[in-house]
């Protein structure tokens, strides 16, 4: 087995200006350097998701940024659906590469994640070194988000108590002592009932992903990853992702589990395109010394 480099880490943060006011966001910084990538979470998951990945990116030369979305993690939870959209992450991740003082990046992420990263290349394409996209939420998974979303913009509204209660236990069981995806899980259902109505309902009624016209007109490079075997992430929307992107590659995963609990083989492929991406900013920047 090859020897890890050790990369440091940081937690820092910045505020964005939305209609309710100025919102903190939360980040953390893995090793140091120009060649940036930024990991998004899923969907009310904490940035930690993507701990291994980004110490592994780092300890090859990356510089890594983890973000909690606005309502993510240990960022600000605002009541208002108005500050919750797949365009409002999409321009808190520029406005944390401008905080960076990042020209550019590799952005990615998974499921949400994944269709905000979308979203940046389509607002912001001068500032996209390139795609890392992971399952992402498409046109084929339209009918299952709604059956899947629908429930917990209800319960959110109408059972406050039931919301109050899970993050009540949930609060209380200590990370330390419980699995690492565990205690990712745990912090993922723990939300106030009005932030998690209001960040569902402005995910619900907004705009998802780009669409296709648009997809096609991305110029990164991108490595689209996708899995079998899951009806709201289904393979053929990442491979329907990679066949529109003019410059992107498919890796097909065994499970949704297989980045998880088996990371090694991902792993490497991720690292390789990250690595891909930069080195041709680096033979530049060796041939004007």
């Amino acid at each position: 087995m090859s020897e890890r480099i050790l990369a440091s880490e940081r937690i820092g943060q910045f505020f964005v200006e939305t209609d309710g006011g100025r919102d903190r966001l939360e980040y953390t910084e893995y090793g140091t350097g120009d060649a940036w990538v930024v990991l998004l979470p899923g969907l009310l998951i904490p940035r930690r998701m993507h701990d291994h990945l980004a110490r592994t990116l780092a300890s090859a030369g990356a510089h890594v940024v983890t973000l909690d979305f606005l309502g993510h993690g240990r960022s600000d939870q605002p009541d208002d659906p108005l500050a919750y959209s797949v365009t409002a992450f999409a321009e808190q991740v520029v406005a944390l590469l401008d905080h960076l003082g990042a020209c550019q990046a590799i952005i990615g992420g998974t499921s949400l994640g994944a269709n905000v990263s979308l979203e940046v290349a389509a607002i912001a394409p001068d500032r996209v070194r390139g795609l890392l996209v992971e399952m992402p939420v498409l046109d084929n998974a339209l009918e299952v988000a709604i059956v899947s979303f629908a429930p917990l913009l209800l319960t959110a509204r109408v059972l406050p108590f039931a919301v109050s209660g899970l993050r009540f236990v949930t609060s209380r069981v200590p990370r330390g002592i419980v699995p690492w995806w565990v205690g990712i899980g745990l912090d993922t259902v723990e939300h106030r009932p009005g932030p998690l109505a209001a960040y569902v309902h402005g995910l619900f009624f907004g705009r998802v992903a780009p669409p296709s016209v648009e997809r096609r007109r991305i110029q990164a490079p991108a490595l689209v990853i996708g899995h079998p075997r899951d009806p709201l992430h289904p393979a053929s929307d990442a491979e329907m992702l990679a066949k529109e992107l003019p410059d992107a590659s498919f890796e097909r995963a065994t499970s949704i589990l297989e980045w998880r609990r088996t990371p090694e083989r991902l792993d490497l492929v991720a690292t390789k395109f990250v690595l891909d991406c930069w080195r041709p900013a680096r033979r530049t920047r060796r041939a004007a010394n």
